[in-house]
This record gives structure tokens, sequence and C-alpha cells, in this order.
């Protein structure tokens, strides 16, 4: 039993410092600490980056990385001797394939990827040089968080990290609280497959999202921030640090934490973020109740992805209807990923609900015959290109049984066996499964299992249980991994049941 004086919250940090699972480890960290020995085992060995001490060069298997040679250069990397683990997707499809060193530093063998232009009119403006003068969060305290939130509403912002909600709801219930204690979450554990946008925006332009969370706390009335960076963007962390120190004068009257995550996909999840910063392992928690009630530490809690808050300054200084006007069929412009058979792979400022087409000559335009793509990472499944068309927007890729997601958009060519695609993303969903749910633990697996069964059979009877095992998934988890986990099979069975026929 753990004693109300532990220091859970050390947890996470005291097995960095101390060589993560290593043996004797975990009774150190419980003596520093007061949490049980297995207790801090249990979390040691959820995270990846924490539970395989020693050193080795990780290879991304993420899509884009294997359509890119990702397994070329495993076995060089092999056959020199290196030690090699294979990892889930480290967002830097841009740039594929990619690794990382022992000291967790970017290794790529690709090239380097592509933003929009210079262009002063978008909001976020990759292109452009960062602005460190804080005059939006300077006119936010001048009207006020009422009128701050209302701007935010008349722009019709809707989260950028994949459900697509209206941002105003979550900063007006926070507001709305008795609790006085409340904090603003900047999720930045960007870990979807083909999805590589808050990156970039924290690499070119930081002072953006420190100046888009100040302005949410300060319209919520939260004094304490945390920064939760995925752990394997070591050059975003160092980034977004020395914007901190240089805005020191703007943020001064916030209580700034940054924490780096340890390797877990499913912390992209609000709840299991929350868990993660409190020492726990990152499994998500039953809603209600929902953050905004009942959150951090169980106080009200604001969290936002990093895109959704670099959108704020530009709507709190030129005004919600400017930046709604940019959107087609929805408000705003849109970071769009771009990978896998284009020309220039990047992060493209452009109206949300653009074309694919739209997008990929933004890119430089297709490689080879295009066949299908992804429009909003693995968990949006793939769509063939009779949907080119769709406008790539929250509401028209839902109605054609996909989503926008994170907008991590991935172009196969017919080069690539579509069998294959589902197995190297139901891997993934199998690695990243928290296992907290049944019917996602085991359904991941089955589902894995019966493709690879396929694959090396060639009996399509392997995949008869497919539709079943995925409605099962989809009803009995409680968060959107389990739910979408089985949507890049159903989904390429659906439009491409060619390939999924005979081959023996």
């Amino acid at each position: 039993m753990q004693r109300k004086s532990a220091r859970r919250d050390l947890v996470l940090e005291l097995l960095e410092e101390h060589g993560g699972s290593a043996p004797g480890t975990a009774s150190q960290i419980e003596a520093e600490t007061g949490v049980p020995e297995a207790d801090v085992h249990g979390v040691a060995t959820f995270y990846s980056l924490l539970r395989s001490p020693g050193e080795r060069t990780r290879v991304c298997q993420g899509l884009s990385c294997k359509v890119a040679g990702a397994d070329a250069v495993v076995a060089d990397l092999r056959a020199k001797g290196e030690t090699v683990e294979l990892v889930s997707c480290l967002g830097q499809c841009d740039c594929a394939p990619v690794g990382l060193d022992p000291s967790l530093e970017l290794i790529s063998w690709g090239e380097t990827g592509r933003v929009t232009p210079d262009d002063p009119a978008l909001p976020m403006n990759l292109g452009g040089a960062d602005d460190a003068s804080y005059a939006a969060l300077s006119r936010a305290k001048a009207i006020g968080g009422e009128a701050t939130i209302a701007e935010v509403k008349a722009a019709g912002l809707q989260g950028r990290g994949g459900a697509g909600f209206p941002a105003h709801f979550k900063w007006s219930a926070v507001r709305g609280q008795a609790e006085q204690t409340r904090y603003v979450v900047v999720n930045a554990d960007e870990g979807e497959p083909g999805t590589f946008k808050d990156r970039e925006v924290m690499l070119r332009r930081p002072h953006r999202m420190l100046e888009g969370m100040a302005i949410a706390a300060f319209a919520t009335g939260a004094q304490t921030c945390f920064i939760y960076i995925r752990g394997e963007f070591v050059d975003c962390i160092r980034s977004v640090e020395q914007a901190i120190e240089a805005a020191d004068e703007h943020l001064a009257d916030l209580d700034i934490r940054l924490v780096s995550g340890h390797g877990a996909y499913i912390c992209g999840e609000e709840t299991a973020l929350l868990e993660a910063i409190e020492g726990r392992r990152g499994m998500p928690r039953l809603k209600p109740p929902y953050p905004t009630d009942s959150g951090l530490w169980g106080k009200p809690t604001l969290m936002n992805n990093v895109e959704t808050l670099a959108c704020v300054p530009a709507i709190v200084q030129h005004g919600g209807a400017a930046f709604a006007a940019l959107g087609r069929a929805e408000p705003g412009s849109k970071l769009y990923c771009v990978s896998g058979h284009v020309q220039k792979p990047g992060v493209y400022e452009l109206p949300l609900g653009v074309t694919l087409d739209e997008l990929v000559e933004a890119a430089g335009g297709y490689v080879g015959t295009p066949l299908a793509f992804s429009p909003g990472g693995a968990s949006s499944g793939i769509l063939p290109l009779s949907f080119r068309d769709t406008p790539l927007d929250f509401k028209s890729l839902a109605a054609v049984g996909s989503m926008l997601g994170s907008a991590g958009v991935v172009v196969l060519n017919d080069s690539v066996d579509l069998a294959r695609v589902a197995l190297w993303n139901l891997v993934f969903f199998e690695d990243e499964s928290c296992g907290q749910c049944t019917p996602c633990r085991v359904g991941c697996r089955l589902q894995r299992q019966a493709v690879q069964r396929y694959i090396e059979g060639g009996d399509p009877a392997a995949l008869s249980h497919a539709g079943d095992v995925a409605w099962e998934m989809e009803e009995g988890s409680i968060c959107g991994l389990g739910q979408v986990a089985s949507w890049p099979l159903t989904t390429a069975m659906k439009h491409f049941p060619e390939a999924f026929g005979e081959r023996r």
C-alpha cells in the first residue's frame, strides 16, 4: 500500500535518472519516494524508453519508413554488428527512413522535409521567423478572459489533435469551475504514424505555441502549465526550453513545467497523458468525469494540442472571424502532414478542407501511380484514390467512413502490397495498446495474426473473422486506440478486395 506522503510525481523522473528498469532500480525508488516497488516496476516496464536499458540504434517501423526502405537499413546496420531495436513511428515521416542513436538524437537516411514558404497571412506560418513579442497575449489581457474565449468561439477553432472538438467549449468549462486551482496541459506527445506537424511548430515557431498556452492560462484562470513533449523529440525539448527562457518577461506569472515523455503512443490520449504526468502507467481513464471537471490531480484541467494553441495568437490578434474565413467547409487554416509517395514530403499550411490533389500539388506531385492514401494517420484507415476530391476536413471524411484525425496524410502508389500495409499498421497498434481493455489487448493480436497467416499462406479464409473482431474492439474499448485499431485492415479490405484474394 502506498503511504499518503509518497511522491508518486517523482517516479518517472527518478526512473530516467536511475536507468529505467535496470535491476535494483525499483527498490531504490521505493526508498526515495514511498511508492511500492511493484508499482514502480509496473511503471518502468510500461514505457518503451525505460523498460529496456542498454545502448542501441532504434529504427522506425512506421508506414512511411517501411515504404522508404527501413528494412534495408535494419539489415545493413545488423550486418555491421550494430544492436538494433525496431520501434514504432518516430514522427519523422518526412525524412524517412529514420532512426535514433543511443542518445535519442535523430538519424535520417532520407531527405529533409519541407514546409510552406514564408507567408505572413498564415496563422502559424512555419516558414516565417518566430515572433517573441507576445503582442497577442497583451491584447488578451487587455480585452479580458471572456472576450478572449469569445474570439476563440468566433474563430470556430476545433482541436487539432484529432477529435476536432470545439476549443471554446473546453476553455469555457474550465473558466466556469468553482475550484480555483486549475491547470493547462499542452499535449505534445505526437505519436500517430504519418504525423509530424507539432514537431515542426515546436522547432520553428515555439513562441506561437507558448503564447497560445499563456493566453489559454489567462482566459481560464490557470497559474500552472505542463508541456508534455514526446521523449523521442529531444530537439523539440531543447527548442521549447530555449523559447521559455527567452520569453521569461512575458511568462513570468506562470509556473511552466516541461515534462518529457518516455515512449508510449497511448499517452497522446488526454487522460493517459494525465496519468503519466502523475507518475503512473499511461492508461486511459473512464470518462466522465472529463478533465475540464476533474483532470490533473483531480483539478479542472484544460488540455490542448500544440497546433490548437499555435492558432490562438493569430485569432486573438486579428479576430476570430478572420481566422474562420481562411477555411473552406470548416474554419481556419490547417497544418497537413504528407509523406509516402510524394515528391516533397513535409508540413503544409492550407485552408481546412483542401483535397488530396491540392495537398499533393503543394508537395510537388505524386511519385509513381497513386493507389491509396491514409488521410489522418494509421487510425484513419486506407482510402482509394476515388476519394481524392473529398475535402480533407472533419465532417467530410467522417461521412465516408474515415477521419481527418491528426491530418497525417500518407500517399501510397501501386508498388505497395496493401495487405502488408495493413500488417505494418496492425503491428503498431498491437505494440502500443496499453492492455487495459480485453477487446483491444486481445483483438489487436488476433487481427495482426490473421493478416500474418493470410500473407504467409495466401488463404483469404484467414481473414474471415476480421469484421467480427473489429466490431468487438470498437464497441468494447474505452479509448480511441482500440476503437480504430482495426481500420487499417477493414478499410483496406472494403476498398481493395482484390488485394486480399487467393495468393496460393
